[in-house]
């Protein structure tokens, strides 16, 4: 998982949620910025740029197997496990 926060902020989350996966913490923008998911800039100046919740596949090859954009907090990960079925990933 990549998000625009700060390490800070990334390890509350993962603590309140329990996540046992890495994320990236890219406060710069940097890797939101070179995979295209970077919102329009907010037209208020106090507010930032967040990135948009978008899933990237990728095989085992390095290379982007599918994007879903239209991803849903409420079935992420039934609709994950899916997908790699789909795509016919398996687990290592």
């Amino acid at each position: 998982m990549i998000s625009v926060d700060d390490a800070e902020t990334n390890k509350k989350f993962a603590d309140q949620e329990q996540a046992d996966f890495p994320m990236l913490s890219d406060p710069a923008k940097t890797v939101a910025q070179a995979y295209g998911v970077l919102g329009p800039a907010p037209t208020d100046p106090a507010r930032r740029q967040n990135a948009r919740r978008w899933t990237f596949y990728i095989g085992p090859d390095g290379k982007i197997l599918y994007i879903e954009k239209a991803v849903s907090t409420n079935t992420a990960g039934e609709d994950l496990a899916k997908k790699l079925e789909e795509l016919k990933v398996k687990k290592k």
